[in-house]
């Protein structure tokens, strides 16, 4: 279905789901394209006639996205699967994360782009632990907006006290988070498309939007707003053509804010200050970047820089550091301990990290930090302390989603063991507390 989008109204929204097992994730995502009008109709076909085959009462929409075997075999979603939609006033980018705790570090992966999140609740269990914790990583994402979808009101026979009883519960777990997000509930059931698309008749009681509604309208990046500009270089263009025989340009993508042609930029490590000439594309040359956009970028001066390095403007360095703390979300089955090392990967520069201690953990179901821990399992969350054998160019996740986050790599298998979150950074003090230490 093709949609006319109205420029001065469109606007793209990135959403994730997340909940516990059968919540209705997949489920709430079928029905909002089935009930928009955004799939194809031998897509539903397929999905009606695999639901005939798997004994199903109703057209199970939730297949509509979880397309492995498994997942399909199971009833449950492992993977993160991306789907995209549009309506006349916007356009979306969904993420269906799994719901079971195995697969929390799925959810991370999905959420860590996203603008808003869909945290669904069973109306017959309310909130339990799973809820918690991805509120909690919705928090620590820096997730500003929440969508509280209190799902299977059916088959509470749309009770409203069920729906308060519930509201209440998240509400007072809400208010202890360090990172505070704003919260609409929104009563519903995907099964039979009440409040997901069209208001229900079922429902007379609830007064607000549906989740259409809400998505369509809510405000988007949030305290995002970026006036650091920083470019993270990915690679040296040196064409050594006859037609461009000295041209030596930085491509990369550019990680927020902006630059223009006359900006004056220093180069990280180096150090060394130099102007941008000039900013190319591959459809042209043009005055003026724009963030999440791919540039190559030429300096007035020829100065030592490589895959790793950074452009930043003067008037809004980054941090340098070699020291830092950090939360992150461990995703690995093997434990990570005191004094263990890996590789971290931010933005484009990887260098050697050891953890130098875990500061703290934090127990999902009370929000306490648990210090004198000394490892970390598998989506385990908390606060570790870093080392690092070469300096990072880096800002706050709090500021920067994209120069505040990092990937910490297993040395001998390669595998991404952990996502991370700059929380402050420690050079010129061993006590975090002490002067010379500060949060960023």
């Amino acid at each position: 279905m093709d949609v006319q989008l109205n420029p001065e109204e469109s606007s793209l929204l990135r959403f994730t789901t997340a909940g516990s097992v059968d919540d209705g994730k997949s489920t709430l995502i079928g029905r909002l394209l089935y009930d928009c009008k955004s799939i194809f109709e031998d897509q539903l076909a397929a999905v009606e006639e695999s639901s005939k085959r798997r004994g199903d009462e109703h057209v199970n929409l939730a297949l509509l996205t979880d397309g492995l075997r498994a997942e399909r075999e199971q009833g449950i979603t492992i993977d993160v699967a991306y789907r995209y939609f549009a309506t006349p006033k916007r356009k979306f980018i969904i993420a269906d994360t799994p719901g079971h705790v195995q697969y929390t570090r799925n959810m991370v992966t999905g959420a860590s782009t996203a603008d808003l999140a869909i945290i669904l609740i069973d109306a017959r269990q309310g909130v339990v632990e799973q809820t918690r914790r991805h509120a909690f990583l919705a928090g620590l994402l820096r997730i500003q907006q929440v969508v509280l979808a209190v799902n299977k009101m059916d088959l509470v026979d749309y009770d409203q006290k069920v729906f308060d009883s519930i509201c209440a519960d998240f509400m007072r777990f809400a208010a202890d988070l360090e990172n505070p997000v704003a919260i609409m509930p929104i009563p519903m059931s995907a099964l039979n498309g009440d409040n997901v698309v069209d208001a229900s008749e079922k429902m007379s009681w609830y007064s607000g939007p549906t989740l259409l509604e809400h998505l369509e309208t809510v405000k988007v990046h949030l305290g995002e707003a970026h006036v650091e500009s920083r470019y993270p270089v990915q690679w040296v263009i040196r064409p050594m053509s006859d037609e461009h025989h000295d041209y030596r340009g930085y491509a990369g993508r550019v990680a927020s804010g902006s630059f223009k042609v006359g900006d004056e930029v220093i180069a990280y490590p180096a150090g060394l200050t130099s102007k941008i000439t000039g900013i190319h594309t591959f459809n042209g040359d043009c005055e003026e970047t724009e963030p999440a956009l791919s540039y190559s970028i030429e300096l007035a001066d020829e100065i030592d820089i490589s895959r790793g390095d950074l452009l930043a403007k003067p008037e809004n360095p980054p941090h340098v550091t070699q020291n830092l703390d950090a939360m992150i979300c461990w995703f690995s089955e093997k434990k990570m301990k005191t004094r263990g090392r890996y590789y971290l990967r931010h933005t484009t520069r990887e260098v050697r990290a050891v953890v130098q201690e875990v500061v703290y953990k934090v127990d999902i179901t009370t929000l306490d930090k648990v210090a004198e821990q000394t490892e970390f399992s598998m989506n385990d969350i908390g606060c570790i302390r870093l080392r690092l054998a070469t300096p990072i160019f880096c800002d706050a996740y709090s500021v920067n989603r994209i120069t505040g986050s990092f990937v910490l790599v297993d040395e001998q298998t390669n595998n991404t063991v952990a996502a991370g979150m700059i929380v402050r950074t420690l050079d010129g003090a061993d006590d975090p507390d002490a002067a010379g230490a500060y949060a960023i």
